[in-house]
C-alpha cells in the first residue's frame, strides 16, 4: 500500500520489520515490487539474489524482477533472470522483456522475441513494440505493430497517437493528417492528459491549459514565476515534445500549460515550504516536465513524485530516481 501511494521508505521499512524466519513469497514478492515501481531496479535484484532458497520464486516474482530490470534498463540481468525462471514465463514476462529491448532501442530483438513466442502475441504485445517504435522514430516497425494491432481489432486512442507521432517525428504531415482523419471516421477521440494533487485531504484535477480551478490566476502567476527561476539554471523548453506542425513560440505555449506543471505551481502556493509534492498523472509523462520537475526541485528545495501511467518519478535536488530513463 505504502509504494502505491508514492512511499517507497515506509513500505521498505514495513518489510525489515517483519522477522528473517517470519517473511514470505509474498512479502518478498511486494517488496521487489516496491523497489521496480520506484524505479530502483538494482536492488530489486538483489532482494531477488537473496531470498532464502527454502522460498521458491513464483511468476509474480518474476515479473516483479523484470520490470525492475526494464525500469532501470538492466538489459543483461533481466536475460539473466529470465532465462533461470523455473517456472513457465507467460505473455507479460514475454511483454517485459520485449519493452525492455525496446527501450534499449535493440528493436530488431525485440521484434524478433515477439515472434519466437510459444504462443500468438496479444494486443497489449503489440502495443508495446508500438511504443517502442515511437520512442526511437521507427517507422516501419511503427506501422508493422499498427498493422497487427488492427488485424487483432484494436481501436483505442493510443494506437492511433503513438503512430501519428512517429510520423510527426519525421515531419510527415500528411500521415499525420490521415490518422487523425481515421481517428475521426471510426469515432475515437484522443485522452486528455490530467493531472491530480490532493491538498488537505481535497483532491484537485488540472487539465492543459486549464482555468477552470478557482485559483488560476495565482497558478498561472506562480508557473511564470517557476518558469523564469529554472530559467536561470538553463532550463529550455523542449519543443521537439510537441509533435504537431505550429510554430515554435506556440510549442512553447502548449508545453508550458501541461497538467503537472499546473499541479507542481498549484503545491508550490497550497502548501508549506519543504513538504513533498504528490501528483498522479494518467498519461505517460512527457521529456520536457521531466526536466521541469527536477529543476524545480533543486530550485525550490522540495521533493517531487509524480505517479504516471507506467511508474513513479521521485524528484529530489535536481536529480529523478528513474536517472532518465523512462
Amino acid at each position: 500500500m505504502y509504494s502505491k501511494c508514492g512511499s517507497l521508505a515506509r513500505a521498505l521499512d514495513v518489510f525489515c520489520s517483519i522477522k528473517q524466519e517470519d517473511r514470505t513469497l509474498v512479502s518478498y514478492n511486494a517488496a521487489i515490487q516496491a523497489h521496480s515501481m520506484h524505479g530502483h531496479g538494482g536492488d530489486a535484484l538483489r532482494l531477488f539474489d537473496e531470498m532464502p532458497t527454502c522460498i521458491e520464486p513464483d511468476g509474480v516474482t518474476y515479473l516483479a524482477v523484470l520490470c525492475g530490470c526494464n525500469h532501470a534498463g538492466l538489459v543483461d540481468d533481466g536475460f539473466r533472470v529470465f532465462n533461470s525462471m523455473r517456472v513457465h514465463p507467460n505473455v507479460k514476462h514475454y511483454g517485459t522483456i520485449v519493452d525492455l529491448l525496446g527501450r534499449a532501442g535493440r528493436l530488431t530483438e525485440a521484434y524478433d522475441t515477439v515472434m519466437s513466442m510459444p504462443f500468438p502475441a496479444d494486443i497489449v504485445l503489440w502495443q508495446t513494440l508500438l511504443g517502442a517504435a515511437k520512442m526511437h522514430s521507427a517507422v516501419e516497425l511503427a506501422e508493422l505493430a499498427a498493422g497487427k494491432l488492427a488485424e487483432l481489432g484494436s481501436n483505442v486512442d493510443g494506437d492511433y497517437v503513438l503512430l501519428s507521432n512517429v510520423y510527426a517525428s519525421k515531419a510527415r504531415w500528411t500521415d499525420v493528417g490521415r490518422i487523425r482523419d481515421t481517428m475521426r471516421s471510426n469515432d475515437v477521440r484522443k485522452v486528455p492528459g490530467f493531472s491530480y494533487t490532493e491538498i488537505d485531504g481535497v483532491m484537485h484535477k488540472f487539465i492543459n491549459g486549464d482555468k477552470e480551478h478557482p485559483r488560476w490566476q495565482e497558478i498561472y502567476k506562480a508557473l511564470e514565476d517557476m518558469v523564469s527561476r529554472i530559467s536561470e539554471l538553463g532550463y529550455k523548453p523542449e519543443t521537439s515534445n510537441v509533435l504537431h506542425d505550429i510554430g515554435e513560440e506556440e510549442k512553447q505555449y502548449a508545453l508550458c500549460y501541461h497538467s503537472e506543471k499546473l499541479a507542481i505551481a498549484f503545491g508550490l502556493i497550497a502548501t508549506p515550504p519543504g513538504e513533498t509534492l504528490r501528483v498522479i498523472k494518467n498519461l505517460r509523462i512527457c521529456g520536457d516536465c521531466h526536466v521541469v520537475a527536477k529543476l524545480i526541485s533543486k530550485t525550490y528545495g522540495r521533493v517531487i513524485v509524480i505517479r504516471d501511467r507506467a511508474r513513479f518519478h521521485r524528484f529530489e535536488d535536481g536529480q529523478c530516481s528513474c536517472r532518465d530513463y523512462w
